[in-house]
């Protein structure tokens, strides 16, 4: 992998295996919400990221798995509102 000087190497560490992926070091000043980590950046927007996707699985898909991705749903959802303390719904303006 290439990086460049200023950019944060963050290594992501799952049941199969590891994964490196460089992101430009300046991000985490924009994306940071004062003291936070870089860690608790890339948290932050891993929770969104998925919440967002499973969201639009469910209910803008054209494939007919949404009942059967809706606990999944459900438990992302939860987590979503454990680590930022709002609903998916209250913090995007978009709720069904």
């Amino acid at each position: 992998m290439t990086t460049e000087s200023d950019d944060v190497v963050i290594t992501i560490a799952g049941p199969d295996g590891d994964e490196e992926i460089s992101l430009p070091e300046p991000l985490f000043d924009v994306l940071s919400d004062g003291g936070e980590t870089t860690a608790e950046v890339v948290g932050d927007i891993l929770v969104l990221s998925c919440a967002q996707r499973i969201h639009a699985l469910v209910h803008h898909g054209e494939d007919e798995i949404g009942d059967d991705l809706s606990p999944v749903e459900d438990r992302m959802m939860s987590l979503f509102e454990e680590r930022f303390g709002v609903s998916f719904a209250e913090a995007t303006g978009h709720s069904h």
